[in-house]
């Protein structure tokens, strides 16, 4: 286990939400920290250098996309992910199993965070065709780039991830969603708890045979959707989980998570959760979830949002989130925030980017995704700096407040390119 561990630091009043550190072979991640999407090896738009000038400790990439393209044994070539995309810093990947079920229903690259609507186990998108078959073994999918088929197995995504090299892997699972049947939650979440016994065994094989390398330590993926008790038996599952004297080293929160129950599922899992090992939430970056998941005991996270809405002209700024695109920004020979650090606030102006947006230039995305990266990972800095100050509450109310109370929310900006 050379390499990697997590110690604790701060926790809250709560005994759950706390501040530590990861340690991995590639540098230490300040906890609670947001880590920067890099689903191709690459944050969209944005230079390596550039993520790491605005403070992002680490970088996730998808296993599924670097699977398909340009092959994982070529980054193994390489040296691994982080000397094939000039990174330094500790890297994560995700498994690939968020990507093969979402693609291969053909639904868009979010997760429904709303189980008020109807069940369906098996649902595709409208006009689109299943490239996604599950069975005990793993899963059968079609490419979304080409059509050729593929299987992704817990062998296989683990060896995917070994050659990847990131410090960090997650062990294959299957990815439900809100509207699957409480009958079909339990049915994936015992094949989630047979694949997890595969990964430890072959983890454990590869790390055996890749002599030299670094370790990479493999978090488990809970899921069990919005129930408690599938929640609390997979923590209890996976958490004692041990094959061939290999356990894992950290958990990740997977699967859709209602919203309005963000902070209460999270707590479901951290109370049951062995406390010296990280916890990584899948997927979220709005200001409210991260306040919500960091007292539930959630250490890191990661999302595309950021990055995604900044192409379609977003901006977050600490008073909502507005659209640059809009006219009133024409005129506007001010930075995207006031008081902002980020190179693009120090360097342009909204009438600037507001151009280059009306006049569809590349360099649009790239400033404002600068600007968006930095914004969110120097919130979740300031979280953490509230709980090492024992300020933590007042910290949330005051920046909630300020936000909620100006910004138009989430549903304003189109999120699905």
């Amino acid at each position: 286990m050379s390499g990697f561990g997590f110690t604790p630091r701060t926790t809250l009043d709560n005994g759950i939400g706390r501040t530590g550190t990861i340690h991995t072979p590639h540098g230490e991640i300040q906890t609670p920290a947001f880590i920067a999407v890099g689903t191709k090896a690459t944050v969209k738009a944005v230079l390596p250098e550039s993520i790491s000038e605005l403070g992002a400790q680490a970088v996730l990439a998808n296993a599924y996309h670097l699977y398909l393209q340009p092959g994982s044994d070529l980054i193994d070539e390489a040296g691994g992910l982080g000397r094939f995309m000039n990174w330094r810093g500790p890297t994560f990947t995700d498994s690939g199993g968020f990507q093969v079920m979402s693609l291969g229903s053909g639904f868009k690259k979010v997760i429904e965070m709303d189980a008020k609507r109807a069940e369906a186990d098996h649902a595709v998108a409208p006009g689109k065709e299943r490239l996604a078959h599950v069975d005990d073994d793993g899963v059968t999918f079609k490419s979304h780039l080409d059509g050729s088929k593929h299987r992704f197995t817990p062998e296989v995504s683990m060896r995917v991830q070994h050659q990847i090299g990131a410090d960090i892997m997650f062990a294959f699972d299957e990815l439900t969603h809100l509207h699957n049947s409480r009958g079909y939650q339990e049915e994936a979440l015992e094949r989630t708890r047979l694949w997890a016994e595969r990964c430890l065994a072959k983890h454990r094989r590869l790390t055996e045979e890749r002599v030299g390398k670094p370790y990479q330590a493999l978090f488990g993926v809970i899921q069990g959707a919005q129930y408690e008790d599938l929640r609390r038996k997979a923590c209890r599952d996976l958490g004692g989980m041990e094959v061939d004297g290999q356990s894992f080293d950290g958990f990740g929160y997977g699967g859709a998570l209602e919203k309005e129950n963000l902070g209460t599922i999270c707590g479901w899992m951290s109370e049951e959760l062995p406390f010296d090992k990280p916890r990584h939430l899948l997927g979220i970056s709005e200001p409210d979830d991260f306040f919500a998941a960091v007292a539930a005991g959630a250490d890191t996270f990661d999302c595309v949002n950021p990055s995604r809405v900044a192409r379609n002209s977003a901006i977050y700024t600490a008073d909502g989130r507005y659209n640059l695109s809009t006219a009133r920004n024409r005129r506007l020979f001010e930075p995207l925030e006031d008081g902002c650090d980020c190179y693009t606030c120090t360097h342009y102006t909204r009438a600037y980017l507001h151009h280059l947006f009306k006049a569809k230039e590349m360099l649009a995305s790239t400033l404002a995704t600068i600007h968006n990266e930095r914004f969110t990972v120097r919130l979740v800095d300031d979280i953490r700096a509230s709980m090492d100050n024992d300020d933590f509450e007042s910290f949330r109310d005051h920046f909630l407040g300020r936000f909620y109370g100006n910004s138009t929310g989430p549903s304003s900006v189109d999120t699905t390119n």
